[in-house]
């Protein structure tokens, strides 16, 4: 009974090695132990997250960005519409995109920092899940771990920008409550036409803010795995080399 319990042991023992050594097993394939390569996954996307930051928080990183530029809410579009037939608001609802833009662009560096945070706390285990993972593994990752801190991040800022005066005396977001204001007013509580429910230019645009951000993150990770001139160091090379 002894012997054969000793044998149950050396056998689940086996099974284990050989499982884990064919989940982190880079040692073989590699050349590579799994915490070098969860730390060569990670200096990619530090340099991936830097590389996207940088890129939006630049003067027009979002404003001329056809992919990523935010304009107003969809459904206050209609009311806009009508409103830029009128030469003088017509000009307001420029500065207000303008606006907007320019405070995700002022936003845009706060991410910086989160998202080492959440690199930094990435587990080998994660960090080999992201690797074998799909094109944009990391930055779905990095999406579902970093999206509510960024967002408590980027809002207080972008209301601020939004504060300031786009003509004397009124800023983009007096300037969006006023219209939408006005327009559920003369809705008579939607029994007329639908009211519009957005009324928050800056919550607005800290999403649009943040979905621009991601969009920039995936397309740097998808540069890092394609392209071997955008792994910067030989770290990143090596690991990245074997998924090629």
């Amino acid at each position: 009974m002894k012997k054969f319990t000793v044998f149950l042991v050396l056998v689940s023992s086996v099974l284990i090695y050989t499982s884990c050594d064919e989940l982190f097993g880079v040692s073989e394939e590699f050349g590579l132990s799994e915490s070098q390569v969860a730390a060569g996954l990670k200096e990619a996307l530090i340099v991936g997250t830097d590389t996207a930051v940088k890129r939006v928080s630049a003067e027009d990183g979002y404003y001329q960005d056809a992919l990523i530029k935010i304009l107003l809410p969809a459904e206050a579009q209609p009311v806009y519409d009508k409103v830029q037939t009128i030469p003088l608001l017509g000009s307001l609802v420029d500065q207000t995109v303008l606006a907007i833009n320019r405070a995700a662009e002022d936003a845009a560096d706060e991410a910086a920092p989160i998202f080492v945070d959440a690199i930094v706390d990435m587990t080998v285990v994660d960090a080999w899940g992201i690797l074998q993972g799909s094109d944009t593994a990391a930055t779905s990752y990095l999406r579902k771990s970093t999206f509510s801190n960024l967002f408590d991040a980027f809002q207080p800022k972008i209301s601020t920008s939004l504060s300031k005066e786009i003509i004397p005396g009124i800023s983009a977001e007096e300037s969006y409550e006023k219209v939408i204001n006005t327009y559920n007013s003369a809705s008579i509580n939607g029994l007329l036409f639908d009211e519009i429910k957005t009324n928050s230019l800056s919550e607005h645009t800290t999403n649009r803010a943040l979905s621009g951000l991601f969009v920039k993150v995936a397309d740097e990770e998808q540069l890092i795995r394609e392209d071997p001139a955008y792994r910067a160091t030989e770290l990143i090379q090596t690991v990245f080399a074997e998924q090629d």
